[in-house]
């Protein structure tokens, strides 16, 4: 009897792809043909969460979707949620928070790099110039709309708004930092070694003070990693003043939603960023970071290059690298010589814009 046992295949990464609303169906087929072109060895599943199936039937995600996600999948790419449809926006509240929350996704992973000049309204700002992460604490702060309204509708109407921070949660995010900044280089090949945490202790002292001490305590292991700290409103400043001086920012769940967007426009716009919502060793999930824009959904308008990129970062994450590369160094391309949507200059659709990126991979 031949004793050598029989060598088995890699088993492909599930991937479940939930295209979700507006836009979201347009560019999220993009990135799921470039993924193809790419060889990214997959599969997918695609489900219809999102305002048509809510106005259909009245259900927002299956009793057991998350479960079911977490279980069965590797990753979760996601397209966008919001219908004017549905005044509430309950659909989009509970499968993409509800995601972020249930599945404990506590790492919000941004990065904020610029491909070309053109696309940055800053003067004299080079791609080198903007290559740095925003991580982004994903479970806790406002977002967990702890609160209440007292005598509303009357002249002595009370409105709360709580801000909740955990030792845990706060510990987690910026250990992720530290880690995320040994494990990352920066395009260009140079290490990243700082970590800036970015918070509002000055008026938030009580949370403030919590994220400080944390701070402190955990970057005290990383001794070959330079600390930094940085109020939000001087951070904003200095992002649009020279955003070089940047290469890991750390910051709580509002702030973080608040820079993440203003350092898009140093990029190209929302249409031009990725994101990822990690929890380490567990099923992860990654999206775009425009919205579902009613105004130009089914027009062919929207740009694809976010969830495209969003797309390789996935497979970065999977551990396919050499697809992951493949796919940005075709985007970098279209970028240059303007085979992209009209708002970052170029003629094509949104089609148009997939196909040739596509194409672009499927060539390399």
């Amino acid at each position: 009897m031949d004793s050598k046992k029989e060598t088995q295949a890699p088993r492909k990464k599930r991937i479940a792809v939930i295209p979700g609303d507006g836009i979201g169906q347009e560019v999220v087929p993009q990135a799921v043909k470039v993924m193809q072109a790419a060889g990214a060895d997959v599969d997918l599943t695609t489900f219809d969460w999102g305002a048509d199936r809510y106005l259909r039937d009245q259900v927002t995600v299956p009793a057991d979707g998350f479960a079911m996600l977490g279980r069965d999948f590797d990753a979760i790419l996601v397209g966008a949620f919001g219908d004017p449809r549905v005044k509430t926006n309950i659909h989009a509240k509970e499968i993409l928070l509800g995601m972020r929350f249930k599945m404990d996704l506590y790492a919000n992973v941004r990065p904020v790099r610029l491909l070309d000049a053109a696309l940055c309204p800053l003067k004299g700002v080079e791609p080198k110039d903007v290559d740095f992460v925003v991580l982004r604490e994903n479970t806790e702060g406002v977002y967990t709309d702890a609160g209440g309204v007292f005598k509303q509708g009357t002249p002595d109407e009370i409105a709360t708004q709580e801000d909740i921070n955990t030792r845990k949660g706060v510990e987690r995010i910026i250990r992720y930092a530290f880690e995320y900044c040994e494990r990352h280089t920066k395009l260009d090949g140079s290490p990243r070694n700082r970590v800036l945490m970015c918070d509002k202790s000055n008026a938030m002292t009580h949370a403030g003070s919590l994220w400080q001490r944390v701070f402190k305590e955990v970057s005290g292991e990383y001794p070959q990693i330079t600390a930094q700290h940085m109020y939000v409103d001087a951070l904003c400043m200095q992002m649009v003043r020279d955003p070089r001086q940047f290469d890991v920012i750390v910051t709580n769940n509002m702030f973080g939603d608040i820079i993440t967007d203003l350092a898009a426009g140093l990029q190209g716009g929302l249409g031009m960023a990725a994101s990822g919502n990690i929890h380490p060793g567990k099923t992860s999930m990654f999206e775009p970071v425009h919205g579902s824009a009613p105004p130009i959904a089914g027009k062919n308008m929207a740009n694809p290059f976010g969830a495209i990129l969003t797309a390789a970062m996935m497979l970065a994450h999977l551990g396919m690298a050499v697809e992951a590369a493949k796919i940005e160094a075709a985007v970098l391309e279209a970028v240059r010589q303007k085979k992209t949507t009209q708002d970052i200059g170029g003629p094509l659709g949104t089609r148009e814009a997939g196909e040739w990126v596509a194409n672009q991979v499927s060539h390399t």
